[in-house]
């Protein structure tokens, strides 16, 4: 079995692209979505189509409802599922997505996690009534390590306080006394190299294809059923919405905020992956697919 890794910025073309090489490889596809995980969340998560789902085989994607939770732990055990599949089928494996820090947990390996009291768990929720005095409260504890987590990233401060809380060490320290171990000892990381300007029309077109497809009724849907609550709907795409409906935006600038906070979360992702994997290869989507399939083809008879 054969593995790769194809990342990049939000609207790049990776689902495209690893659909392409998949059906051509004998592959499976991982997704590497923190949206697309999500049952009931599709348009919002920019989700394959079913005819792609159904034209290959897709794992990471549907497996829980947007008001349960999510861990990397989740992830990790769906990876090492499709490997064992993979391996008993003949398949090679493709992972995708613009969600890098579940690939550079596979690659980098997870820190066991203690248990946590009642009390613990109880004074964290506490401490997350106010997010920013939360997160304060941490950055003060770990200034290096807190600058890589969102003062917005409630998931992650919870955790991070989860950890404070009980053992009574930064982060940084915590995870110094317990290093993880990896799950993925080698990979080829491919990331997309797309100019600025092509990645930003990209955005638009997809942030326009989305409001045709019924984003605002699927938005609309999953706060009636699900509330505003669960940090699943509280993604780029959604908050937006929830702004039009409150009649807080006009359509255009709905469009317009969706397009503006996609971009930075672009960026973002792009200066993630450049910290986080160095030896990966960035290249052209054309690059990449002609390199990938070096890499793929041939593996199994």
């Amino acid at each position: 079995m054969k593995e790769i890794a194809l990342i990049g910025p939000t609207a790049s073309g990776k689902s495209d692209l690893a659909l392409r090489l998949a059906s051509e490889n004998n592959a499976y596809i991982l997704s590497l979505d923190s949206l697309s995980i999500y049952k009931e969340i599709n348009i919002a998560s920019a989700k394959p189509s079913q005819d792609e789902l159904t034209q290959v085989k897709h794992f990471g994607v549907d497996l829980i409802y947007p008001n349960e939770e999510f861990s990397v732990g989740i992830f990790v055990k769906e990876y090492l599922k499709l490997k064992t599949l993979c391996e008993e089928e003949g398949k090679n494996l493709i992972i995708v997505g613009g969600s890098s820090f579940y690939l550079r947990t596979l690659v980098q390996g997870l820190s066991p996690i203690p248990e946590y009291s009642k009390d613990t768990v109880q004074r964290v929720k506490d401490l997350l009534q106010d997010l920013f005095l939360a997160y304060e409260l941490l950055l003060k504890q770990d200034p290096e390590y807190m600058k890589t987590i969102e003062s917005t990233d409630r998931y992650r401060i919870e955790k991070m306080l989860l950890i404070y809380v009980q053992t009574g060490l930064s982060p940084s320290k915590y995870f110094e006394l317990h290093p993880p171990k990896p799950t993925i000892k080698e990979i080829d990381i491919y990331e997309i190299d797309v100019d600025r300007s092509h990645l930003k029309e990209r955005i638009k077109l997809r942030t326009q294809k989305m409001i045709e497809m019924g984003l605002i009724d699927e938005v609309a849907g999953l706060e009636y059923k699900y509330t505003r609550l669960p940090n699943a709907l509280k993604a780029i795409g959604i908050i937006e919405v929830y702004e039009y409906l409150d009649g807080r935006l006009s359509l255009d600038e709905m469009k317009e905020e969706i397009i503006l906070h996609t971009g930075q979360l672009a960026k973002r992702q792009q200066t993630f992956n450049k910290g986080q994997f160095p030896s990966r290869k960035l290249l052209s989507i054309e690059e990449i697919y002609h390199c990938a399939s070096n890499d793929l083809k041939n593996v199994y008879p």
